[in-house]
């Protein structure tokens, strides 16, 4: 069992709600380069970080991607906070785009 600050390769927990994004995000390599995309269709989890990024809600974004689930929006969060937490700069370092 986790507790709310530990995390594995593919479970977020935060808040106590486990968020498993494992069957949700799948990588592969014919597909969008490679890229995370959500369960396979070729929407990356980038592009759905892109759009909450720039100010779109979870409604908006369900709206105009009907394929897509509230489940499959959370799975990119805790994706890209998986991913956020495993990289690293080291100080003073101009950090790599």
């Amino acid at each position: 069992m986790l507790r709310g600050d530990e995390f594995d390769a593919t479970t977020l927990t935060v808040y106590g709600l486990a968020v498993d994004y494992s069957k949700i995000i799948t990588i592969e390599s014919g597909k969008r380069s490679g890229k995370p995309c959500i369960r396979g269709l070729r929407i990356t989890a980038y592009d759905v970080l892109d759009y909450l990024a720039s100010g779109m809600t979870h409604e908006e974004i369900l709206r105009d991607l009907p394929y897509l689930t509230e489940e499959d929006i959370q799975a990119c969060l805790a994706f890209a906070a998986d991913r956020e937490r495993r990289t690293s700069f080291v100080a003073g370092e101009t950090p790599v785009r």
